[in-house]
């Protein structure tokens, strides 16, 4: 075969993918880019390369820019200007690109899990709500996986180093143990886009970590928030009135509107249309992710209004510093604070309402579910749910209201006791 010299003409795409002369052919519009065409089995092969003379040593050089298959012409010649570019500024581009590769290499095989869950979080943060995920993410993977892989090389962990990790919480704690074989593997899916190591996600059910575990939903025993008797309402609401701050106000306000405490405590002046009575949760707050509308009951509206008169920020209710929300742990306080009902929790009263409003009242299951912001899995029942009977639920927050209000003689002796609830 004879080997071809270099033409200065410019090469068109034709030329280009019908070239059949052995050896360099130079291009005539970008200098030191060549085709070069080379023998092969199944007749020729036609890559990019760049010639040039190294500015550092005074050598001639030459840098593969790659196959006809995947760089065309218009590419290529892009790519043999930026290396042109290089070589202007007194760079060798060859030098350049080894050296490239030799710190991603060393990037890959230094990169510990603990480096990698933190720029995956640095990613996946965007999706969150709210920081609080962020916080569980690095509180649960610190505890319970960077003991054992937190200083690991990403393609060094191995799916018995995870079950190490899990297997010994599986059981005790499923919930928890599910939670951080999710998040080790959404680490390594992360690594793994990142090329940082090839094979399965060593933490994957999918894979042999799923035939060694039990399965969860058959362990997991589900857990309700204990929720104070429906029957027994009135007599915790009075004592809660005679509680003096903020906090027992919005205590109140949980139980009016039957909302979750993050939503509470999380509320702000916008989101009140004292004209309207109608609180509108934006949908980035909201469990579900849509917007909730909750129609306010007179007492609700009274609460709000003594708020008001004192407003200090955005949010309805501050915290002692009057610059912000209270944390979660403020209602909680406050229940923690009556020893007749430290047994029940804030989030249980979702399950007071609810149980109350199934036993005492004639509104269809779908309004109540509706006044929970519940989502609802069945498709067909959701298809037909367009309106948020936000008229029925005025009328349905409004007996709740007076069924709190309501102190029947027979209610004088209260007997207390721990009600699981449904919610």
């Amino acid at each position: 075969m004879k080997v071809g010299r270099s033409a200065r003409a410019d090469l068109t795409v034709r030329q280009v993918e019908t070239a059949t002369k052995i050896g360099y052919t130079a291009d005539g519009k970008q200098p030191g880019l060549n085709l070069q065409v080379t023998a092969s089995a199944s007749g020729y092969a036609r890559s990019w390369v760049f010639r040039y003379t190294s500015p550092t040593t005074g050598k001639r050089r030459e840098l593969g820019l790659g196959p006809l298959s995947s760089v065309g012409l218009a590419k290529a010649r892009e790519k043999a200007r930026e290396a042109g570019d290089e070589v202007a500024e007194g760079i060798d581009p060859k030098d350049a690109r080894d050296a490239a590769k030799a710190q991603k290499a060393a990037w890959r095989q230094s990169l510990t899990f603990e480096e990698a869950a933190a720029q995956c979080i640095a990613t996946k943060q965007h999706e969150w709500k709210n920081a609080k995920h962020r916080h569980q993410w690095t509180a649960t993977l610190k505890t319970y996986a960077y003991p054992s892989l937190g200083k690991l090389p990403v393609d060094q962990i191995t799916m018995e180093q995870v079950l190490g990790v899990i297997e010994p919480i599986w059981t005790t704690k499923t919930e928890t143990a599910s939670r951080v074989r999710q998040r080790i593997e959404t680490v390594m899916d992360w690594a793994k886009a990142r090329k940082l190591f090839t094979g399965d996600n060593p933490a994957s059910l999918k894979g042999g970590l799923g035939q060694l575990l039990p399965k969860a939903r058959k362990i997991a025993k589900v857990k309700h928030q204990p929720a104070l008797p429906y029957q027994e309402v009135n007599t915790f609401v009075q004592a809660l009135r005679d509680k003096r701050g903020i906090s027992p106000k919005a205590f109140e306000f949980l139980i009016l509107t039957a909302a979750r405490s993050g939503e509470v405590l999380g509320a702000k002046w916008d989101e009140i249309d004292l004209v309207a009575k109608v609180w509108t949760i934006p949908a980035e707050r909201m469990k579900a992710g849509r917007e909730h509308r909750i129609p306010l009951s007179a007492r609700a509206v009274t609460i709000i209004t003594e708020m008001l008169k004192g407003k200090q920020c955005d949010f309805v209710f501050p915290d002692p510093t009057g610059k912000k929300g209270m944390s979660n742990g403020a209602l909680l306080a406050v229940i923690k604070g009556m020893p007749d009902f430290a047994a029940y929790v804030p989030h249980g009263f979702r399950s007071t309402f609810r149980d109350w409003a199934a036993e005492t009242t004639s509104f269809a299951n779908e309004t109540l579910e509706l006044a929970l912001a519940h989502t609802i899995k069945d498709k067909s029942e959701a298809a037909y749910r367009r309106q948020d009977q936000i008229e029925k639920r005025f009328k349905l927050m409004e007996q709740w209201a007076a069924y709190i209000a309501h102190n029947p003689s027979h209610t004088k002796t209260v007997l207390f006791r721990t009600q699981k609830g449904k919610l």
